[in-house]
């Protein structure tokens, strides 16, 4: 609470001197219904039932050469403390700290905690669906010479504290990172290059710890003329990872066509290289999407690359889509077919067909206002054998998951005039 309280006298403070000042909120519960979510659910287990909330405090700032954002925030779960609880389980977080500094009209500076979001969020996203979502501590160095072409420079160097000699990184995140990442338009296509050196800590056969840096490189693409909408996309990731040698790839295609004012078709695939299940090579082939919105991706129960499948035997999902769009409402149904991109095996030893099975999603949407929206989703994983060998759990149960989200995003306050000298 102090640090709420803290935040917007900030605000009032601020307000004094903005061009530009907002407070804004955001209020976000979602029921959940799990049995299946994730991974198959084994015979002696129940469906778990809960909702969660994100809430969010929101200052932003705006003048000529300077950007400020402060985003507050409590991710909980309604009941996990008691009614008359004293302290939170989780508190309040800060997930965004920022300020932007306009050198001069081509080029920026920002730096602080944030999220870094491109493309298509396959690489870098903001995984806004998790109530915490994702942000880093980073330096952003843009050039922008015109509205065709942006080169952005990202650099973070991790530690765990302050320190007066070198110590150990103990945090469950990257040690360092650095990229480069440029984009371009040519009339109805817009391109991507991005080129990522990624550390990551690990402690050696000496009990000493070293950080191995990876590299993903990779162009992304979209095209969008009239009723027409294309993307693909092709990465390359070599380098180490604890002393073991990378060498993986990803490619994806993605095409959609307006069939009626209201109607969107479409269809795509997706490979992610992947590492034999019985493989005996000292080497990682397993592509991993390092900072990207993976919920977004191979189906929204979360089978694949949301904080699991890491250096497994990658996946092959090729899914179509039709969506309904009309005033405050819309609708998707996304079926996906799921095959494992490299061989898996059982505990036996024997070679289990590549096919994993087929997820059905379903996602309804309602624009109640302009600051409030209704979201429901259903979807049923039909998982073969070869799912079960790789994930434990019983494929011939019915595998689901349900759930109910309810987004509040007012503003609070807004300003746009500068004070008087």
């Amino acid at each position: 609470m102090k640090k709420i309280l803290t935040i917007l006298c900030i605000g009032v403070v601020m307000t004094s001197y903005a061009q530009e000042f907002e407070i804004s909120t955001e209020l976000r519960p979602r029921f959940e219904y799990r049995h299946g979510f994730k991974t198959l659910i084994p015979d002696a287990e129940d469906a778990a039932s809960f909702v969660s909330q994100r809430t969010r405090i929101n200052l932003a700032y705006a003048s000529e050469k300077l950007k400020a954002y402060i985003s507050l925030q409590n991710v909980r779960v309604w009941g996990d403390v008691s009614t008359l609880a004293s302290s939170d389980v989780n508190d309040t977080a800060i997930h965004e700290a920022w300020a932007l500094l306009q050198l001069d009209p081509k080029f920026s500076l920002k730096l602080g905690r944030q999220e870094i979001v491109y493309d298509n969020h396959r690489m870098f996203g903001n995984v806004g669906w998790a109530q915490q979502a994702r942000s880093h501590d980073a330096f952003i160095a843009s050039y922008r010479p015109n509205t065709k072409h942006q080169l952005d420079l990202g650099l973070a160097l991790n530690e765990s504290s302050e320190t007066l000699f070198k110590t150990d990184y103990t945090v469950n995140n990257y040690k360092a990172f650095q990229y480069l990442w440029y984009h371009t338009k040519a009339s109805n296509l817009g391109i991507s290059f991005l080129v990522l050196n990624n550390g990551l800590a690990y402690t050696d056969v000496n009990d000493k710890q070293k950080v191995d840096y990876n590299q993903t490189i990779g162009t992304y693409l979209n095209y969008a003329k009239n009723k027409l909408q294309a993307d693909a996309s092709v990465y390359f990731q070599t380098g180490k990872i604890a002393n073991t040698s990378v060498s993986a790839y990803q490619f994806s295609g993605n095409i959609s066509y307006q069939i009626h004012e209201a109607f969107k078709a479409g269809l795509g695939a997706e490979y992610l290289s992947g590492t034999d299940s019985d493989s005996t090579d000292d080497k990682i082939k397993s592509f991993n999407p390092w900072f990207g919105t993976n919920h977004k991706f191979n189906g929204f129960m979360d089978y694949f690359y949301v904080g699991n499948h890491s250096n497994s035997v990658g996946l092959l999902d090729i899914h179509a889509s039709l969506a309904y769009q009309k005033e405050k409402f819309s609708a998707k149904l996304i079926p996906h077919l799921f095959s494992s991109a490299a061989r898996v095996v059982d505990f036996t030893g024997k070679e289990m067909p590549n096919s994993l099975g087929t997820e059905i999603d379903l996602v309804l949407g309602y624009n109640w206002t302009k600051d409030v929206s209704f979201q429901a989703g259903y979807s049923q994983m039909f998982a073969t054998d070869t799912m079960e060998a790789l994930k434990g759990g019983n494929s011939d149960a019915t595998n689901n998951w349900a759930w109910l989200m309810v987004t509040v995003k007012p503003s609070l306050f807004k300003t746009n005039f500068a004070k008087e000298k």
